[in-house]
């Protein structure tokens, strides 16, 4: 395991960063020929080496985890959907580079802008290697790119003049030399994106193709060595087929319980109660104080001493983030976090701020900003993660670049955060018109996974996936889209909510019953969460063996 977490920063060093650890902050990743040769031989001569037989506990879980990983790299490293055909890995991979090292306060000012500078000046060769090494790509995949290097543009302008700004009279001044080569080496980022953007518009926007689909069988390897799924993709298929009829047929059935004709205008009055322009940033950590006082009275789990501090998105990113895959909360660093989390909220705009608080009404910040994300949800489980045991369980669900930092992370990671808002609401956290929506909006996970499996077996066109959203899961056509391509990008990566979460509910369910009546709430989520960032079906087959060789 140490041989392969130091292969695993060395190639993917801008994960490093987001995990928490400095040791690669002046590098990105090296994308030529070489490098990819080299992270393949590492890969390959980590399996070849990789022990066998049982050795029990968070040893056996990480070992088997990290066999899986090696092999969906080789995978991956040999195929369209990443290195070598998704221009899009690469644009977000440089200008999260930058990011990464600012979000949070990980180390010293200083040091942080020292490596910022290095990385600054490494992109107009990785961009280079990327032109490379990308011959061909989706128009989707391209288009997204053309976005980001819009996004950089904004960030290594705007961006970075204002955190010039701030350095200048931040405690532990960085010195003046220093923002002058930080300064220039954004200069000379911006040319090489800008020279990027043009490539990707004039030649690569032209060498299109429309395969999106990464195939059964390498589904079936994310499926079986990601998330170490028993049930083929078809069983997981048919299920979410179930599950979105069910929800369809329980939003026609209880419509009319709120005096409604279907099921959007039921939903469509929770944007009724909003906070005012003055109360909105206020709303938040109101909710979340009431959430968490909720969650300690009814024993529902082990609350972190990791508080959330609910703030505006930062000035100076705030003209790049709507071009990039910018998350409100990204996932605290596994290591060297600080005290407080900042949670980046959408700032309130100087107009139509009654259109922009309706949208972002009371019941969005509860069930979306403060139970799913910032509260009982993802936060904490990275907290409980954190202190895993699993070496891999404490970093895999850590928020990159572009997905999370190992992808055997998620069923955990989404699965937690969307059980985390059934356990809310049978505490008495939702109101009747928030538990109707959830019944319904069970339909949008079931449909995720539904376009996931039939996407990449090909089953689906990517415009037929979007449709599919449109008409089944209810979203607006620019949301079906882009849900659609960001699911044609990352494979196995949108069954994670459905199968996550109700495999949580069986769990429980199994322990429950076993416990002839002295089950404990608070106990079995503890237990569970103790586990770190790895498949639920993992933990449960532990959690059972070690149920019975108790009895």
């Amino acid at each position: 395991m140490d041989a392969f977490f130091a292969s695993y920063y060395s190639h993917r060093p801008v994960n490093s960063t987001c995990v928490g650890l400095c040791e690669h902050d002046h590098t990105l990743p090296d994308l030529s020929e070489a490098g990819v040769g080299d992270a393949l031989s590492d890969a390959r001569d980590l399996l070849s080496a990789s022990p066998g037989g049982e050795v029990g506990g968070a040893r056996e879980i990480d070992q088997r985890l990290a066999r899986g990983y090696l092999r969906i790299q080789e995978w991956e490293f040999g195929s369209e959907h990443f290195q070598g055909g998704n221009p899009s890995f690469h644009t977000g991979e440089a200008i999260f580079g930058i990011i990464s090292l600012f979000l949070t306060e990980s180390g010293p000012l200083s040091e942080r802008v020292a490596a910022a500078t290095a990385r600054m000046s490494a992109i107009p060769t990785f961009l280079d290697q990327a032109r490379q090494c990308v011959q061909e790509s989706p128009r989707s995949w391209t288009e997204r790119a053309i976005r980001e290097c819009d996004g950089a543009h904004a960030l290594f302008t705007d961006g970075v003049e204002q955190l010039a700004h701030t350095m200048k009279g931040a405690s532990g001044p960085v010195p003046a030399s220093a923002v002058s080569l930080f300064s220039a080496a954004a200069e000379d980022a911006v040319r090489a994106f800008a020279e990027h953007r043009i490539w990707l518009e004039s030649d690569l926007s032209h060498k299109t193709h429309e395969r999106y689909a990464c195939g059964a069988e390498a589904f079936d390897l994310y499926m079986k060595e990601g998330h170490c799924l028993d049930e083929s993709a078809e069983e997981v298929l048919l299920y979410a087929e179930d599950q979105l009829a069910q929800a369809e047929t329980y939003g026609a059935q209880h419509c009319s319980d709120f005096a409604a004709s279907n099921a959007s205008e039921v939903t469509g009055r929770l944007g009724d109660i909003a906070p005012s322009a003055s109360e909105y940033y206020d709303r938040y950590g109101e909710i979340w104080s009431d959430v968490r006082a909720l969650s300690d009275e009814k024993g529902l789990v082990t609350w972190p001493d990791f508080p959330i501090r609910y703030v505006p998105r930062p000035e100076w990113v705030r003209s790049a983030s709507p071009h990039l895959y910018f998350l409100f909360y990204r996932s605290p660093a596994a290591f060297h976090r600080p005290e407080t989390h900042e949670y980046l909220v959408a700032p309130l705009p100087e107009e139509q701020q009654a259109n922009f608080l309706r949208a972002n009404n009371d019941s969005v910040i509860r069930r979306n900003h403060v139970i799913h994300h910032g509260g009982i949800g993802h936060h904490i489980q990275n907290w409980h993660a954190f202190r895993a045991e699993s070496r891999i369980g404490q970093m895999a669900a850590v928020d990159c670049a572009s997905r999370i930092a190992m992808f055997c992370g998620g069923t955990m990671a989404e699965g937690w955060a969307c059980y985390a808002t059934d356990l809310a609401s049978e505490a008495g956290a939702l109101s009747p018109v928030e538990q109707f929506a959830e019944a319904v909006g069970r339909g949008r996970m079931a449909a995720r996974a539904i376009v996931d499996i039939r996407l990449h077996r090909g089953e689906f066109t990517l415009d037929e996936a979007a449709s599919f959203y449109e008409d089944r899961a209810g979203m607006p056509a620019a949301a079906a889209r882009g849900e659609a391509i960001k699911n044609s990008m990352f494979p196995g990566a949108a069954l994670i909510y459905l199968t996550g979460t109700d495999a949580i509910h069986r769990l429980r369910s199994e322990v429950a019953s076993r416990s002839q009546g002295g089950f404990d709430l608070r106990a079995f989520h503890d237990r569970f969460l103790s586990y770190g960032s790895v498949p639920v079906s993992l933990i449960a087959k532990d959690m059972l063996k070690g149920d019975n060789d108790a009895e």
